[in-house]
Parts: structure tokens; sequence; C-alpha cells
């Protein structure tokens, strides 16, 4: 009797220590588990319309990031507000790295000092991955104008005070400052007229809805190969790598003026910082790859790369920057 129940307490102890180092094995696995990513699609928030820089940027990285993460990437474009409806999409979004979002100057350099209140915080609801490329514009006008370069441009403009209209790709962008900085530097009153994206904003010009636009240089050369615009310049401080032949507008009447438009990808703030980390690997592979080069410097992109920690101290900069240049133009959302 006394053995029969020694020997059921000795199953019942190796039934419990089985059960106990099941328990521990699942709690070893679990962690494991969670931490792998990508599980699902993922998506890239794009803050302008589809045939717009960004767009043409998000398309073209979502190719080589869906071999390179085994899961398909999705692009949604959500134009609108100076891209603050995808940014705020992206802000509420889950923080697990699957929403990716488009950053640009509009959505963290220009919006916050220029839209009175916004419906997301840029530095804390969002964790930067990585800054990409810069892209200059340039300053277009209708063939039918009388002025072939910035100074007669400037003159026109002083002789006929608000009347001189110029289109953007939407209030906030770079291409608005632009605008706001062009007027601030050559004692001009420039009027702004703000479309949904970059190539809507150069057909206004060519069908006369505006006399001139600041545009991302890939959506309007062709039109100025084929001589339907009139290019005045880059707006950038230097000429582009792909265009040394296209004089800066500092070089053609406004020395010091520096616009660029920049892109990079960032996720919701509070994503692990693992997941960060690897996307920010993953981009890079992307970018070193020379077909996928190829193609974003045919955009007229220059690349860049850096690490989460670098492009999260070069947003803060950019609001500094732009903030300043808000106030001192008086700059305002029409």
């Amino acid at each position: 009797m006394k053995n029969s129940f020694v020997h059921r307490l000795q199953i019942a102890r190796a039934t419990l220590t089985g059960c106990a180092l099941a328990l521990i094995s699942v709690g070893i696995a679990y962690p494991a588990l969670a931490q792998k990513f990508p599980v699902k699609p993922l998506r890239i928030l794009v803050t302008i319309g589809p045939g717009s820089v960004g767009d043409i940027i998000s398309r073209v990285m979502a190719e080589p990031l869906s071999k390179q993460l085994g899961q398909t990437v999705l692009v949604d474009n959500r134009p609108g507000a100076g891209g603050n409806i995808a940014a705020e999409i992206a802000a509420k979004s889950p923080a697990d790295g699957y929403t990716l979002f488009l950053t640009t100057v509009s959505t963290h350099g220009i919006n916050p000092s220029l839209y009175g209140k916004l419906g997301f915080d840029p530095i804390k609801d969002f964790a930067p991955v990585i800054l990409l490329a810069t892209n200059p514009n340039m300053l277009v006008v209708h063939p039918s104008m009388q002025v072939k370069n910035v100074k007669e441009l400037i003159a026109l403009a002083k002789k006929n005070p608000g009347e001189i209209t110029y289109s953007s790709g939407g209030a906030g962008t770079a291409q608005h400052m632009a605008g706001e900085l062009f007027g601030m530097m050559s004692g001009t009153k420039l009027i702004h007229v703000p479309y949904k994206s970059t190539p809507l904003s150069a057909n206004a010009v060519m069908a006369g809805e505006t006399m001139i636009a600041f545009a991302s240089v890939p959506v309007v050369i062709e039109q100025v190969k084929a001589g339907r615009l009139r290019s005045l310049g880059i707006t950038s401080a230097k000429r582009m790598a792909a265009m040394p032949d296209i004089m800066t507008l500092s070089e053609t009447g406004l020395p010091g003026f520096d616009v660029s438009g920049w892109f990079g990808f960032s996720v919701t703030g509070g994503t692990p910082e693992p997941i960060v980390n690897q996307l920010n690997g993953e981009f890079r592979k992307a970018i070193a790859d020379p077909g996928v080069r190829q193609k974003l410097t045919a955009q007229g992109m220059d690349l860049t790369e850096n690490s989460p920690e670098q492009f999260a101290a070069f947003i803060r900069a950019e609001i500094d920057r732009w903030t300043k240049v808000v106030r001192a133009t008086g700059a305002q959302v029409n």
C-alpha cells in the first residue's frame, strides 16, 4: 500500500515537472515568435497623389522591400492638407512597424509652424527610420511670358505687384515655401495657388491657369525640353549632379536662395527599436542596389542614408529652420 502511494506520488511529480518544463519552453519561445517581423503585408502612407516624386519614390522602394521582407508592401496615397491627412493616419496607426510613412519637408519641417493646429506631433508621434533623398524644384514659367531669367521675372513682378500667380503641389510643400522665400528675398509679392499634386500644378502653368510654378524637376523636365514650359533655374544651393547644365536661382539673380524637398520614412512613435533598426537596414540594402539607385537618380534624387538617430536630429533642425522662414515671410495656408 505504501509502495503504491509512493509510486503515484512519483508519477504526479513527474507530470508536474513535465508541465513546468513545457511552460518554460513556451515562455522562451513566445518572445522569439513575438519579435519575428514582418508576418503580414506592410503599407506606405504617401502624402501626395500618384505621379508626384514622393509617390514615385515610394513605389520604387516598395518593390525591393517586398522581396527582402518576404511580404507585400502596398502604397496608400492619402493626399491633402499639405500631407497632414496622411500624417495623422500614420500617427494613430498601431506602433508595430507595419505602417511606413513617407516623411517630407512638409509634414516634418514646414507644417508644424505653418498650420495653427495639427492632429499629430511630428516628434512624439513618429519614430524616424531613414532620410533617403533630397530633391530641388525647378522654377518654370509659361512660354508666353516675356521673361528669360530670374532678374527679368523679378522686374516684371515689381512692375505688376500682386499679379504674378504661382502654383505648387499644395500648401506647406517646399514648392509653396520656395515662392514665399522668393517673394521675401526679391521684394516682390507672388500669389500662391495650391494644387493637390505637382503634376497638376505644372499643368496649371501650361494651361494658363497660373503664370509660374515651383515644381519637382522630374515632373517638368520633359515639358521644358518640349518647349511647353520655360525653366528659369533650380531652387537648390548647388546644381544637380544629374543635370549640371541647369543653373540655380542663386546664380541667376537671387544669391543665397536654397530650398530643397527631402524624403524619408518613419513609423508610428513607440514602435520597438529593433523593428526600427531592422527597417533602416532594409532601406539601406534596397538603395545599395544599382538598379534601384538608377531609378531614383533618374527622378532627380540626390540619395543619402543615415541612422534613425541622425534622421531624428535632422527633422528637429528642419522644424527650427522652417519656423524662422514662416515667421519671416508671413506665409499662410490658402
